[in-house]
């Protein structure tokens, strides 16, 4: 009877901790993005691990047409009506704002969402600079995702100039086993 008890605990756990793996066995995780400062802006982002970067994909509904900005903030808290308890953009490199791909921006500085007519936008790109990860300095599980009400301009530092926040989730999932830990560009 032990034995009976033993197996199906342990296949429960092994279950489990695989349910935030891809079927490549790369780390994944997720983020269902809750309306903020009385939007209607909701979505769910999924976030995977594909060796030194980071695929971002996903769908975001319920805003007006045009570039929203995008980041990824410093603490995993959507408690407060307008967002503002997740913090500042998470910046482990203590570097000034910019955009995605520049040499110079926050870990966290994602870019802009592109809403169409219907106020959708849907997400599939890579990025560098983050992990999948909860333990690693430029891990993101557990921080919080962030869609603002206007454009991110790129270069005003801290917020890119985004505005307020429209929507945000906090970042879930089990790392496993995230790749080594890499030198900073900042």
């Amino acid at each position: 009877m032990k034995k009976s008890v033993i197996s199906v605990v342990c296949g429960a756990v092994l279950v489990a901790g695989c349910a935030a793996m891809d079927e490549k066995g790369n780390p994944t995780a997720t983020a269902r993005l809750e309306p903020r400062s009385g939007s209607q802006v909701q979505g769910l982002i999924k976030f995977e691990q594909i060796g030194d970067v980071v695929r971002i994909t996903g769908e975001v509904t319920g805003h007006t047409k045009g570039p929203k900005g995008f980041h990824i903030h410093e603490k995993g808290d959507c408690s407060a009506p307008d967002a503002m308890s997740a913090g500042g953009h998470f910046n482990p490199g203590k570097s000034k704002h910019g955009g995605p791909y520049d040499p110079v921006k926050h870990a966290g500085d994602l870019g802009n969402l592109a809403f169409n007519d219907q106020g959708v936008a849907k997400l599939n790109f890579t990025v560098g600079d983050i992990s999948v990860s909860r333990d690693r300095r430029d891990g993101i599980i557990g921080r919080a995702v962030v869609v603002h009400v206007q454009p991110d301009d790129f270069k005003t530092d801290p917020t890119g100039n985004a505005g307020g926040r429209a929507a945000c989730a906090v970042i879930t999932g089990h790392a496993g086993s995230a790749p080594p830990e890499r030198p900073y560009s900042y």
